[in-house]
Order: structure tokens, then sequence, then C-alpha cells
């Protein structure tokens, strides 16, 4: 039976602090990789399969995405809250649209297209760590249905990428969502950790994926060992600044995290340059040595 697929939904409204420093400058998902923007290739990808309604979820310099409702015709619905709450928000701000829908994240790199014109039920992707890992490990029952969530683990399967609901998931997900939205404990509450306190009645599969499938960069290193380009030009004016006044290379800069001011916004990015650690300040463009 199945279901046929309605649309999909792409979360894109997130700072993406740990990408620094380039996402101070642009979001994670226009990030060029391969030649290709990531969030570009899913709505291209999703177009091969069909699937004509794609709803753009923004916030972080919303305005940046605008070429993309033109030139596509993607609809854009704009996250007023990317910044007081976690991303079961992007949900809420495209709560409209939800019907047998992808949900995915606008910074995932698909290596092949895993999107289809039907799925079989509600599932999340997922890949297999083979040693330790920090992610959502899954535990699942002899028909693969998800029946519990561990963070951390060694040699399990851990939530990876896109998933799918049906029209049936969807409203009882926005049914508990907008019980719970008003709470204070919600706020910075992942959409899957609302999922995880729920699974008894957000019933979902386990769809697994091999190794090179699905790709995410959490920080400008990760992206340098899967895209050569970024080792020497990461067409950031940050790093070029940054290269040019410790007179280096911008692959001599590495080790590169976010510094959140006092009131936990991104203010800079600390760095290390030939075994000596580095801050920068974006607003003040000063640079020091420390930790």
């Amino acid at each position: 039976m199945g279901y046929r697929v309605k649309n999909a939904i792409i979360m894109a409204a997130g700072l993406s602090s740990r990408f620094a420093p380039i996402s101070y400058e642009k979001p994670k998902p226009l990030v060029p990789v391969r030649g290709e923007i990531l969030v570009e290739r899913q709505i291209r990808q999703l177009r091969e399969r069909g699937i004509s309604e794609i709803v753009l979820v923004t916030g972080y310099r919303e305005e940046q995405f605008h070429w993309l409702g033109k030139k596509y015709g993607v609809i854009l619905v704009k996250n007023t809250e990317y910044l007081s709450r976690n991303n079961h928000s992007s949900i809420y701000a495209a709560r409209a649209y939800l019907d047998n829908s992808y949900i995915c994240s606008g910074d995932n790199y698909f290596m092949k297209n895993p999107f289809q014109e039907k799925e079989e039920e509600s599932c999340y992707a997922a890949l297999f760590s083979p040693g330790e890992t920090g992610e959502w490990c899954l535990q699942t029952d002899e028909e693969d249905w998800i029946t519990g969530i561990k963070i951390g683990g060694k040699r399990q399967w851990y939530m990876m990428g896109h998933v799918f609901w049906s029209r049936e998931f969807s409203q009882k997900f926005l049914n508990i969502l907008e019980s719970v939205y008003e709470e204070a404990a919600t706020k910075n509450k992942l959409w899957e950790d609302i999922y995880k306190d729920h699974l008894s009645e957000l019933r979902m599969k386990i769809k697994r994926y091999g190794d090179e499938d699905i790709f995410e960069f959490d920080s400008l290193d990760e992206l340098r060992r899967f895209d050569p380009i970024y080792r020497e030009h990461s067409g950031s004016a940050v790093m070029e600044y940054l290269a040019d006044q410790l007179n280096c290379k911008e692959g001599d800069l590495t080790g590169l995290v976010p510094i959140k001011d006092r009131d936990g916004q991104t203010a800079g990015v600390a760095f290390s340059l030939w075994g000596a650690n580095y801050r920068y300040e974006y607003q003040t463009k000063r640079i020091w040595r420390g930790e």
C-alpha cells in the first residue's frame, strides 16, 4: 500500500553556529559543496522524484533564501522564533503543510537521491556507527519499528538525515506539539526530543542507509575532509582576513569553533595556527593569542 509523498519541508532556519566562521556570513544550507549549494541539491533531488511542493522554513538571514522561491517556486515560510526556540519551532511554523511529508535538514548532503514517490511507513533515516558515537542511537524490534532512543553508544544505528511522516503521524505529532508548545521546558527541545517522549504514540520505522549515503558537516574542518576546495579557499571573508593578518594560508587555520558572548550569542571564532591558539571577534575584528 504505502503513502504517496505530498510534499517536503526543509528546515533551514537555524544559526549553525558550530560552522564558524562561514555561518556568520551565510546560512549553512547555502554553502556550496562539491560545486552544488546544499539546499539547492536537495530541491533538485526532490524534484527528480516528482515532489513539486517544497516548503523551505527560514529564519537566520532569511533574505538570502529569497532567490530559491523565484528560481524553483518553493514556498518560503519564516520561523520568527528561531532565536528563542529549538527546531520544533520550524515544524510549528510549517504546520499548515504537514501531510504525507518529508522533513529534511537543509544542511544534509545526500550522495545518492534518497527520496521516493511513495514510502511504506513513517520512517527515520539512520547510519551505522562501528565504534563509539555521541549521536541519537536507535533501538528497534524485529519489524524495525523504533522502540527506544539513547544518546551515545557503540556499534549502533543512529539518526541521520531525513524523515518521512504519514498524514496520520503528522496529525498526531502536531496535536502533541500544540499541547506542549507554551510549556517553558519545550523551548529548548528538538522536535526529536518531543518524538522521544511519545514513542508509543508516534510510531516510526528505521530506514537504514550506507556510510557514504548521507553526510552532515558540523564544522569547517569536517567539510574540508569532504570537499578539498575548502582546504585553501572557503569563500569566507573572515577566513581571508585572518589568513592575511596572520600571514598564513587558510588551510593553516584549524580547529575552528564559535565563541559565545554573555547572552549566548555567537561573537567570534577560536582557532589554532601552527600549534598556538587564537581568538577573533567579529564586530571589532580583533585577533588575539590565548586560550
